[in-house]
């Protein structure tokens, strides 16, 4: 064979390889964000990885949309004393469509309209058998213990995945489950609010402040809501807050004793911390309760036990809720009487963007990624 024979041989054929390499790439890769370290937003990568593989008791689906939760600031800039593996894809939070199933899979299709269940456990211990699943031993979040949401594809087990309520959009479904399930476990199951108390939402603007807001109103309760601007608050006197304290200008536990008439409040929706513990504790009547499920500003605080126990009150850790309760919201959802909020969108290349969005307190509601 001549020389010029062979040049052209190997030309055939590395252009035969890299035709082979774009099919094979097309088919097994995706666009996702992912974290290799931890830090500020610039650490989110949006690049290309390989699909998530579908068991034989997996669901496959093809993301629309995903939403931006506070936990996923804190699994990018890392959680003191909480080892995350990396690389990881973040996201607690996700709708889209059945693209493929595992054969064990018999009750969804290619095609069906789905949203993400977040609770990560072994479905095998006494408490996943006994409906507690979040207490389980194994129990993680999905987009913090394993990757997330923030992808255009992401294999579950299908008791993670459920069909989205028929008239919600998937960026309304997107916005559901993590901040719904956190709330409503704090009022219903955590601190069992009741028709006619005074429940006090820190940050309504937030996706836990809004669907607190929600909930709470559901139950029959009177509602006291603070946020940091003028239009935040008329948002939330939009979802059914009763009284609304700007909490930059007024005192928060001044305005509550001025709302309740020196009474206080049943429920303290608490989950900024540091920066309102005090006014939470000083804002709660006699038997009154603070369930906490977060700290944003700030885990170390200060307990005056004395008022604890002569006042008869109770300060409650809750997190998320049960998959079950889940299925108790979204039953208000298709009732029409729970709603998801959304604020704003961004493109899921755009996703630093989107967290810094949030961790500027910018909005009210959920901040939703399209994919």
């Amino acid at each position: 064979m001549s020389l010029k024979c062979q040049e052209e041989l190997q030309r055939g054929l590395e252009n035969c390889l890299q035709t082979l390499t774009g099919v094979i790439k097309t088919v097994v890769s995706m666009k996702a964000v992912q974290i290799h370290q931890h830090g500020g937003p610039e650490v989110l990568k949006y690049e290309e990885v390989a699909d998530p593989i579908c068991g034989s008791g997996d669901v496959l689906v093809q993301l629309k949309a995903a939403s931006i939760n506070h936990l996923d600031l804190w699994v990018r800039q890392g959680i003191p004393g909480w080892k995350v593996s990396l690389p990881l894809t973040p996201g607690c939070d996700g709708a889209g469509v059945v693209a493929g199933k595992g054969e064990l899979i018999k009750d969804l299709n290619v095609g069906d309209k789905v949203l993400v269940i977040p609770n990560v456990s072994c479905g095998n211990c006494e408490y996943c058998v006994n409906g507690d699943d979040n207490l389980c031993p194994e129990y993680g979040i999905v987009g913090e213990t394993c990757n997330g949401c923030d992808a255009e594809m992401i294999a579950l087990p299908r008791r993670n995945i459920i069909p989205i309520p028929k008239g919600l959009t998937y960026e309304e479904a997107a916005a559901i489950p993590l901040v719904f399930m956190t709330a409503w476990h704090m009022l219903v199951t955590k601190a069992q609010v009741k028709p006619e108390q005074f429940v006090l939402v820190l940050a309504a603007g937030s996706g836990v402040g809004s669907a607190a807001i929600q909930i709470a109103k559901l139950h029959g309760a009177k509602v006291i809501a603070t946020a940091g601007n003028d239009a935040k608050l008329e948002k939330a006197k939009g979802l059914g807050a009763d009284f609304l304290i700007n909490h930059y200008k007024e005192p928060i536990s001044e305005m509550v004793k001025q709302y309740t008439e020196n009474r206080g409040v049943d429920v303290v929706v608490e989950h900024v911390g540091k920066a309102t513990w005090e006014e939470s504790l000083k804002s709660l009547a006699k038997g009154g309760k603070i369930v906490t499920c977060g700290a944003t500003t700030g885990s170390e605080v200060s307990i005056n036990l004395n008022y604890i126990f002569y006042k008869h009150q109770q300060i409650i850790g809750s997190t998320m809720s049960t998959r079950g309760e889940l299925f108790e919201i979204l039953n208000f959802v298709r009732q029409k009487k729970l709603k998801p909020v959304i604020d704003k969108e961004f493109m899921l290349k755009e996703v630093a963007d989107a967290h810094r969005y949030v961790a500027e307190g910018k909005q009210f509601g959920k901040v939703i990624l399209t994919i």
